[in-house]
């Protein structure tokens, strides 16, 4: 063997290892259309752990009668979207107006498509994204005394936690302000998606992935 090629495959050994770089996802649904205007085969997922559970498939009116409730992992099978008007509804003045929720997220989509230019779903996935926290804690009891653990969560519970969390900045923002539903999306789902941590979701996130590094 020569010199050169000794030297060269010292030289590739040294080499460090490249960062992985981030894989963008299709996402379930493709060739569908959302509300009846928005393409779901344009939209990517940059999170490969949540993006197969991640499903935009909409068929007519966001509304299933909860036909995946009984069903193991039938939540993976409901549309985002859906999910997301459900999450609306769970307290407080819009309990039960599913009609409304759903009214207000397709102008909520409306207007962040007239305003930026760009397909409002895709600010919707990438909200989900930013705030879907990649690990948590629980408690772990040994004999009397009971301490916190950091723990991995699963890709389906950090989508549930991300959707329940975008959910509930978007309803709060309209607690005693003039705002309507439909501007308290908006701003939660901008805010979220752009990683701000003024944004409800995000700010959980943070909140929940720092305290779990206090626990490992």
């Amino acid at each position: 063997m020569d010199d050169s090629e000794a030297s060269a495959q010292v030289d590739n050994s040294e080499d460090p290892i490249a960062e992985a770089p981030i894989v963008e996802v299709p996402i379930a649904g493709i060739g569908t259309m959302v509300f009846g205007k928005w393409d779901a085969s344009e939209v990517v997922c940059s999170d490969p752990g949540i993006s197969r559970y991640v499903n935009l498939k909409m068929i007519g009116a966001p509304h299933t009668g909860g036909r995946h409730a009984n069903a193991w992992f039938g939540k993976q099978d409901l549309s985002v979207t859906e999910r997301f008007i459900n999450n609306l509804m769970r307290t407080g003045k819009y309990s039960g107006k599913k009609q409304y929720c759903a009214k207000s997220l397709d102008e909520a989509f409306d207007r962040i498509n007239a305003k930026r230019g760009e397909n409002p779903l895709q600010k919707f996935i990438d909200a989900i994204t930013e705030a879907a926290p990649c690990e948590e804690t629980t408690r772990v009891r040994i004999g009397a005394v009971s301490q916190p653990k950091a723990v991995d969560s699963s890709p389906s519970r950090r989508l549930d936690v991300a959707l329940r969390n975008l959910a509930i900045g978007a309803a709060s923002a309209t607690m005693k302000s003039k705002k309507s539903l439909t501007e308290g999306i908006i701003s939660e789902i901008s805010k979220a998606s752009e990683g701000d941590v003024n944004s409800f979701a995000v700010g959980k996130r943070h909140e929940v992935e720092r305290i779990a590094a206090s626990a490992r």
